[in-house]
């Protein structure tokens, strides 16, 4: 027996994160099932359940304990405490917080050296900690739409569901729902698991939210695909049933349902931060090693020049403070209000702010097609009678029916459109626009309905059904595929058959066929154009239905007792009277949108749940795709075939092919094709789109409003969902919200980002201009001894009061002419600030305000006996309070008193100077490369701005007691000393822009255009 006990390795168990991550990558996957496909003997085998009684109670109470109860399991909430930290933590917040820190800092070192508070730097700090705050309170209450992804997928379930166990039918909690128990469903109701169908009469499902298909699908017992997203014998959880009753047994609940693995992967997923967010990050690094670099160089200078190094710390965190520019981080968060608010005004909803920004950065937008580049509700769009195929007219105005209305065969194709119809229009809407009134029934009864209303071939249709009454009526059923109904006719007494469904079986049971002349006998030869047209309509994406009749003889009366099983009247040689095609049609705005996208660079890639051919025909009709010859990849030997370059064609790829590619081959066909669509895609396929384009450096939008697009919508750089149709799960999901429902506003999005984007950048090459005069006063001060040009006081005044108004009002400022003609900007080259930015702020502009002041401030002093000579190595003797009588130029003795006021004399002159050179700055920030004369002044917040700032100048120059913030008033012609100054950076920068329009690539391209 050994002495010592081998020390048993304890399984380290995972942390929260660890276990989300587990989760997120389990949702990634695609859901790989036989549920469907395997014999229902087998199915009920693995349940432990019967196919008749379904499972027993005290079964199902074994197996809720064992799997758990049938709900969405939530992801870990963050507390609102922790992004409102988060908030006033990130990004530039940080820097402003180290800047107060270092002014504390600094505050506290003069208290223990010197025995004094010094109030500039405990002001400043104290402001800048005030500014944090309430700009990030702003900016938590602006973007507090709390994240409800899961309470929106929750609010799907429904709360009841109907059971039958032990052979008992029972009504339960839906939470109470287990695997193996035999659910009994009927149209209404909302499907409360994932359910294999055992048995259907007339059962259809509406799939939109999960697969895009806009049209009800019929559900059977038969497999009819290998994906389990296709196949009929399938219903999904918080799908809706519309028509029939079905039995099915509960295959999948809660988390492992369809439905369930989409809300888990969405409220799973960590969105990419947004590129101005990753710019201003970029910004704050290049301040602050900036800010630090002349810390420390001027720090170490004022050692070497015999400061103590109590004085040396303080110069450094002064010169640190003086670089961070203060309102800099309000500006942005206001200008992106105000874009936001104007967006809001045009039916964009940011939820979020930085939102704002990146839909001007977007270079793809993938877009869904059903509800989004569609209308999402099924249009009659084509007829075909009298061999000839037609546009429908399904307007109000009815302008082009009247080259059809009054053909006879046109008449006996609508008579059987009416009759052999279920729909029919709610009661008490009779004063509502035919296409706005509600109807009960299927989507394609509805629109042929609304078609058949709208031209009022045999006046109203409610009129005309009531005096042809309906004597027997057979439903569309999917191993029929066709519908049948029997009316008695007011004309001549006779019973009328009308027949619709599935071209093939309809035409199959003609013997004659309406044509021009007559009726006619259904030769060969017609049977082909027949055939033609069908599949010429169908090539378009376009649902085709067969029409067909017969006068039954005169043994069958409106007395007659028909029966459908068996049926005792004639189904075969009937009259085949026509086709109608329907299709769910594109909003009428999104074409010209599709081409303001390829005129702007912006690509639009179709990532649609539906059918490849209904998908290719709406992608040509919009103009995603717009060459003559397109790739239909079925399969992954057709992507693994390709050759390399293939820029001049467009692909369809289906979700079987997507499924098996990896990551590169579908990085390769991202890259080399232009003109992309993909259908049949799953929610999961929807997400790896939007990573590979991703991976390819592309700014990403994603438009959807069903489920299905919810993992996408989050997962995008800009996730954009539907006001009107979009389900709450993509709308909580999405970053934007289209209120309109219209693709075409995405447009008026991109270019308000690109003018914002544009905006900014004007923003902050006139905030940093005003930066070189506040920090070469300190620099002077520390190197050339002389007393202090400008105070602190007079910088936070410029930076927060003066400054702040005219940098604001740059967000109202027009776009330039070539905003939506360049492509989308490049993120890894064409930053927020670049170093053309920096060249020009504080190499020219800032340089030459820095000159104004220097020259008003020697004036002053010279006017008041201190030449400028004089001034130089006078500071320790004119900050000293014990020296009473210190001489200037002319040998006039100076209190300290009054030395001091005639310091902050020079403070207040010194930022007047400031204010007047940034009155011409903020008129050349107004563009980048127009000359002004050409932009014009027609920006009103701006030009209130110049007089607002000018006021605020005043107010602080000439106010009474204004001395206790170190002001004190100057005269009238100290404010004209900087004019020269003003005009000549109006006059250079005009000049400047003047080469860049002359000469592209010239030198002032190359190194002032920012």
């Amino acid at each position: 027996m050994p002495l010592f006990k081998k020390k048993v390795e304890r399984r380290k168990s995972l942390s929260r994160k660890e276990i989300s991550l587990v989760r997120l990558e389990n949702f990634r996957r695609e859901v790989i099932t036989d549920n469907h496909s395997v014999p229902l003997s087998e199915i009920c085998r693995r349940l432990n359940t019967d196919r008749e009684k379904g499972l027993t109670v005290e079964q199902a109470a074994a197996v809720l304990v064992k799997t758990g109860p049938n709900v969405l399991t939530p992801s870990h909430k963050t507390p609102e405490y922790i992004k409102f930290i988060r908030t006033l933590t990130q990004g530039f917040s940080l820097l402003l917080w180290i800047g107060a820190a270092l002014c504390f800092a600094a505050c506290l070192i003069r208290k223990l050296s010197q025995d004094e508070t010094d109030t500039d730097n405990l002001i400043l700090g104290i402001v800048l900690v005030v500014v944090v705050v309430v700009t990030g309170c702003f900016m938590f209450f602006q973007e507090h739409k709390s994240q409800k992804i899961m309470e929106s997928f929750a609010n799907m379930v429904p709360p009841k569901a109907t059971v039958i166990r032990g052979g008992e039918t029972m009504t339960i909690v839906s939470k109470e729902l287990v695997v193996g128990d035999l659910v009994d469903m009927k149209f209404g109701d909302r499907i409360p698991a994932d359910i294999r169908i055992i048995h259907s009469q007339g059962f259809k499902v509406d799939n939109s939210a999960l697969t895009g298909e806009s049209e009800p699908q019929p559900r059977g017992t038969d497999c009819t695909s290998d994906n389990l997203l296709e196949t009929k014998n399938f219903a999904f959880f918080s799908t809706n049933a519309v028509e029939g009753t079905a039995k099915g047994l509960v295959v999948e609940t809660g988390d492992n349902t369809v439905m369930g693995r989409i809300a888990g992967l969405t409220a799973r997923l960590q969105p990419n931060k947004t590129p101005i967010a990753r710019e201003l990050e970029h910004f704050m690094q290049i301040i602050s090693v900036w800010a630090c670099f002349l810390g420390v160089v001027f720090g170490s200078a004022a050692l070497a020049m015999n400061y103590s190094w109590i004085e040396a710390s303080l110069f450094l965190i002064g010169i640190i403070v003086a670089n961070v520019p203060e309102g800099l981080l309000a500006t942005v968060t206001v200008c992106l209000s105000v874009t936001a608010k104007r967006m809001a005004a045009k039916n964009c909803l940011v939820k979020n702010l930085e939102a704002v920004e990146t839909l001007g950065s977007t270079s793809i937008i993938c877009s869904d097609k059903t509800g989004t580049l569609t209308q999402n509700k099924m249009t009659v769009c084509h007829f075909w009678c009298n061999n000839k195929i037609t546009c429908a007219d399904s307007t109000p105005e009815q302008n082009d029916a009247e080259d059809y209305n009054k053909i006879d065969g046109f008449k006996t194709l609508m008579r059987c459109a009416t009759l052999c119809n279920r729909a029919e229009f709610l009661q008490g809407e009779e004063n509502l626009p035919i296409q706005a009134r509600k109807v009960r029934g299927d989507a394609s009864e509805e629109a042929i309905l609304k078609f058949v209303e709208v031209s009022q071939v045999h006046g109203n249709t409610h009129n005309f059904r009531h005096k042809n009454p309906k004597l027997l009526e057979i439903p569309f059923s999917s191993t029929t595929k066709y519908q049948i109904s029997i009316h008695a006719m007011e004309n001549d007494g006779s019973c009328l058959l009308a027949m619709k469904g599935a071209p093939e079986r309809i035409l199959a049971r003609c013997s004659t066929i309406v044509t021009e002349n007559g009726t006619k006998e259904m030769t060969d030869e017609w049977r082909e154009i027949c055939d033609k047209a069908m599949t010429e309509m169908a090539e378009k994406g376009e649902r085709v239905l067969g029409f067909a009749d017969l006068v039954l003889d005169r043994s069958f009366t409106k007395d007659f007792k028909f029966c459908a099983e068996p049926a005792n009247f004639p189904r075969k040689d009937l009259r085949f009277v026509g086709f109608m095609s329907l299709i769910d049609p594109p909003r009428p705005q999104v074409p010209d949108a599709v081409r303001r996208c390829r005129s702007a660079g912006i690509r639009v890639v179709m990532v649609t749940g539906d059918h490849p051919i209904t998908a290719k025909a709406i992608a040509r009709e919009v103009g995603i795709i717009s060459c003559d010859e397109v790739i239909d990849a079925y399969n992954i030997n057709i992507v693994e075939t390709l050759p390399p370059e293939l820029r001049d064609k467009g692909i369809v790829i289906h979700g079987s092919a997507l499924r098996d590619m990896n990551n590169d081959e579908l990085d390769r066909i991202l890259y080399n094709f232009k003109e992309i669509v993909f259908a049949r895609t799953s929610p999961t396929q929807k997400l790896h789109i939007v990573e590979g384009c991703q991976r390819l450096g592309e700014i990403v939008a994603v438009t959807g409003d069903g489920v299905n697009d919810a993992p996408a919508l989050k997962k995008a750089d800009i996730g954009i969902a539907m006001g009107i149709s979009g389900s709450e799960v993509s709308q909580q999901s999405a970053d934007m919200i289209l209120l309109d429902d219209n693709f075409a506003s995405i447009i008026t999005g991109v270019e308000e980002g690109r003018r914002i984007f544009d905006n900014l950048k004007k923003s902050i090459a006139y905030t940093l201009a005003s930066n070189v005069p506040e920090i070469l006063p300190f620099l002077a001060f520390v190197l050339f001894n002389i007393p202090l040009p400008l105070g602190v006081m007079a910088i936070l005044c410029i930076d927060l009061l003066t400054d702040m108004l005219p940098a604001i009002s740059l967000a109202y400022e027009k776009a330039e002419s070539d905003i939506m003609l360049r492509p989308p900007r490049n993120p890894r080259k064409d930053k927020l600030v670049t170093r053309k930015l920096y060249f020009l702020a504080y190499g020219h502009i800032g340089l030459v305000e820095a000159m104004g002041g220097f020259f008003v401030y020697f004036a002053i002093m010279a006017e008041h006996g201190f030449m400028p000579m004089k001034l130089f190595g006078l500071r320790e003797k004119w900050d000293s309070p014990h020296i009473n009588d210190l001489h200037d130029s002319y040998g006039q003795e100076w209190t300290y008193e009054h030395r001091k006021e005639l310091e902050y004399t020079c403070y207040t002159a010194f930022m007047i100077s400031v204010v007047v050179t940034q009155w011409l700055d903020l008129i050349v920030c107004k563009t980048r490369i127009n000359s002004i004369f050409k932009q014009g002044m027609g920006n009103m917040v701006l030009n209130v701005s110049l007089v607002v700032e000018t006021v605020v100048a005043c107010m602080l120059t000439y106010l009474p007691n204004m001395y206790y913030l170190k002001f004190y008033p100057i005269l009238f012609r100290w404010w004209c000393y900087s004019i020269p100054f003003a005009l000549f950076i109006f006059i250079f920068d005009e000049f400047r822009k003047w080469r860049i329009r002359k000469n592209p690539q010239g030198w002032y391209r190359k190194e002032t255009y920012y």
